[in-house]
C-alpha cells in the first residue's frame, strides 16, 4: 500500500512536471515572438511608421508575412491582407501659384492664397487707393484685428469669407490682404482649412513685402498672378487576416499599427523642437504583436466556435480613421461579429501593480460572467464600462457590437521618442495574451452575446474649455463645419437633441467652418450659459438650443 501510493505521488509528480515544462515552453515561445515582433515594428527603419509612410509600408509587409506565416487568409480588397483608404492632407499652393510684382517674382514664403479661394489667373495694373471695378482691392486687416482683439465672438474665416463676397459684389476680381500693423506677427497658411468657397481668390501678402509695396497708395502697381492649389493625399491600409473555421459567427481582434513618424503632424509631446523619431514600441508595436501571436495561437486550437478576424488598423493616431473605415466598409457581414477586442499600449504592464485596465465591460451582459469566472494571479483588472474611448473599438461599439478595450496604461513615454523597446514588458504581455486565450475559450460558444449601450466617455475632455457639447467629431470629414461621428449620453448635444451625422455649422453667435472654429467657439462659452445651435441633418437645416 506504501509502495503504492508512493507510485502514485511520482507518477503525479511527474505529469505536473512535465505540465509545467509544457506550459513554460508556450510562454516562452509568446514572449520570444513578441521581442520579434515588437523589435522590428519599433525599428528606427521604420521611422514611427506615420500613416502613408514608407515606414507604414515596411510595417504592413511585416504582418502580412507573420499572418501569412501563421495560416490565415487575406480579407483584405480583391484577395489581398490590405484594406486601402485614403486622406486629404490639405490644400497646397505652392507649386500651383505664383505672384509677380513689378516684374519682381515673390516667393511663396512672401504670399499665400486662402485654401478656399478659387483658382484664376490675373494680370493687370491698379493701385492700393482705388476701388474699381473688374481689378484687385486692398484690404489692411490692422483695424479690425485690433478691434477683434475686444470681440469674443469673432471667426477670422467668416471675417475673411464675408470680405470676399461684399468687395466681390462690388466689382473687385481679388483681393490682396495684409496687416500694417508690423509689430504682430504675419498669419500663417493652413493647408487643413476647411469651410465655405470664397467669392474671389483672397492672397495675403507678407509684412516686408507690404512694406515694400503698398506704402505708397498712390502708386500704380503691376500684378500677374495665377492662384491654383493642387491636393495632398495620403493612403493608409489596413492589414486583415482571417481564420475561416465555417462558424456563423465571428470575432475580430485589433490593434493600430500606425504611430506618429517625428511628429510632423504636431501630435508629439516633445517640445523641444528637435526632429526625432517617435518609434511607438508600446503605442502601439505592443498591441499589433498581440494580435499577431493570438492568431498564431488561435489557428492551432481547438477553440471553433467562432471565426476569427485579425485587423491591423492605420490611420488611428490621425483620428482612428482605419477602423472607421473598415467598419463602413467591412470586409465581412458586420451582422455576423459577435464581438470586438481590441489592444491599445499593452506591454507596459507594471511589475508590482500588474494592472491592466480594461474598457467596455458595459458592452455586453456576458462580460460580467466571462470575468468573473476567468480569473489570473498574474493580473489585476480595472473595469470600464464604456464602449467609446480614445482608440479602435469604438468605431465597433458604434456599429452595436460588444467590444473590449485592454490596456496596460500610459506613462511618461507616450508620443514621444522614448518609448522604445527596451521598456516594454514582454512577460508581463505575454501573460495578457494567455488570459485573453482563456476569455474566448470561456465564451466558445454558438450563438452571438447580447450588446448593450453605455455611457460614454468625454470625448472632448482634452481641450482645457470650460463647457462641452459631449460629441465625438469626425476628424475626416472634409466639408464646411463639423460633423458629428458620435453623441455621449447625458451631455448637452443629446439633450439638444443632435444626432450623429449632423454638421454643425453655427454655435451660438459664431460660423462653425472647421474643427478649429468649432474648438475656438467653444471655448467662448461658461457652464451655465445656453446657445443656439445649427446643424445640416441630411436635406434640412436644424436648429436646437445648448444648455451648456
Amino acid at each position: 500500500m506504501v509502495l503504492r501510493t508512493q507510485l502514485l505521488s511520482l507518477v503525479l509528480l511527474l505529469c505536473f512536471n512535465a505540465f509545467s515544462q509544457r506550459k513554460s515552453v508556450a510562454d516562452k515561445t509568446i514572449v520570444e515572438n513578441l521581442r520579434t515582433h515588437i523589435s522590428y515594428l519599433a525599428d528606427d527603419r521604420l521611422e514611427g511608421r506615420r500613416m502613408g509612410t514608407k515606414g507604414e509600408a515596411l510595417a504592413q509587409n511585416y504582418i502580412i508575412k507573420a499572418f501569412t506565416k501563421d495560416g490565415l487568409q487575406p480579407r483584405g480588397d480583391n484577395g489581398s491582407f490590405l484594406q486601402n483608404f485614403s486622406i486629404r492632407e490639405g490644400r497646397f499652393y505652392q507649386n500651383k501659384s505664383y505672384l509677380i510684382i513689378n516684374e519682381d517674382s515673390i516667393p511663396a514664403s512672401g504670399f499665400f492664397p486662402f485654401p478656399q479661394s478659387p483658382e484664376a489667373s490675373i494680370k493687370i495694373k491698379c493701385s492700393v487707393a482705388l476701388k474699381e471695378i473688374g481689378v484687385p482691392w486692398f484690404l489692411d486687416l490692422k483695424e479690425d484685428l485690433q478691434a477683434a482683439l475686444a470681440n469674443p465672438h469673432f471667426d477670422f474665416s467668416t471675417y475673411i469669407s464675408d470680405k470676399a463676397k461684399i468687395y466681390g459684389k462690388k466689382g473687385a476680381s481679388a483681393i490682396f490682404a495684409y496687416n500694417s500693423d508690423f509689430a504682430k506677427p504675419d498669419l500663417l497658411y493652413d493647408a487643413r482649412s476647411t469651410g465655405e468657397a470664397l467669392a474671389i481668390p483672397v492672397i495675403f501678402i507678407s509684412e516686408d513685402l507690404a512694406r515694400k509695396y503698398f506704402s505708397d497708395e498712390t502708386a500704380t502697381l503691376r500684378f500677374k498672378f495665377t492662384i491654383g492649389f493642387a491636393d495632398s493625399v495620403r493612403t493608409g491600409g489596413n492589414v486583415i487576416g482571417f481564420i475561416d473555421n465555417g462558424a456563423p459567427t465571428t470575432i475580430v481582434l485589433g490593434a493600430h499599427f500606425d504611430h506618429i513618424g517625428y511628429g510632423e503632424d504636431g501630435n508629439s509631446l516633445l517640445h523641444t523642437g528637435e526632429k526625432l523619431i517617435h518609434n511607438g514600441a508600446d503605442d502601439n508595436a505592443s498591441g499589433v504583436a498581440a494580435i499577431i501571436e493570438l492568431g498564431r495561437i488561435l489557428k492551432g486550437s481547438n477553440l471553433k466556435k467562432n471565426n476569427y478576424l485579425f485587423i491591423a488598423f492605420s490611420g488611428e493616431e490621425s483620428g482612428m480613421l482605419g477602423s472607421k473605415f473598415f467598419a463602413d466598409h467591412p470586409t465581412i457581414d458586420l451582422h455576423t461579429a459577435n464581438y470586438m477586442f481590441n489592444f491599445d499600449m499593452v506591454g507596459r504592464l507594471d511589475k508590482d501593480k500588474k494592472t491592466i485596465v480594461i474598457g467596455g465591460y458595459g458592452t455586453s451582459p456576458a462580460w460580467s460572467q466571462t470575468f468573473k469566472k476567468v480569473k489570473d494571479k498574474a493580473l489585476t483588472p480595472k473595469f470600464d464600462s464604456s464602449g467609446a474611448g480614445p482608440s479602435d473599438h469604438t468605431s465597433f461599439y458604434r456599429k452595436d457590437l460588444p467590444v473590449i478595450f485592454f490596456f496596460t496604461g500610459t506613462h511618461d513615454d507616450y508620443h514621444k521618442p522614448t518609448d522604445d523597446i527596451e521598456k516594454i514588458n514582454y512577460d508581463g504581455e505575454s501573460k495578457l495574451i494567455t488570459y485573453v486565450i482563456r476569455l474566448i475559450k470561456f465564451n466558445n460558444k454558438s450563438g452571438k452575446i447580447p450588446f448593450t449601450k453605455t455611457r460614454e466617455i468625454q470625448m472632448e475632455n482634452t481641450t482645457p474649455f470650460a463647457v462641452t457639447m459631449g460629441i465625438r467629431p469626425d476628424y475626416a470629414f472634409e466639408g464646411s463645419g463639423v460633423r458629428i461621428d458620435g453623441v455621449s449620453d447625458g451631455r448637452p448635444a443629446q439633450k439638444a437633441g443632435l444626432l450623429s451625422g449632423d454638421i454643425i455649422v453655427e454655435l451660438g453667435p459664431h460660423a462653425i467652418s472647421s474643427l478649429q472654429s468649432y474648438m475656438e467657439a467653444l471655448g467662448k462659452f461658461k457652464p451655465g450659459e445656453a446657445a443656439k445651435v445649427k446643424v445640416k441633418r441630411k436635406t434640412e437645416v436644424v436648429v436646437a438650443t445648448i444648455n451648456f
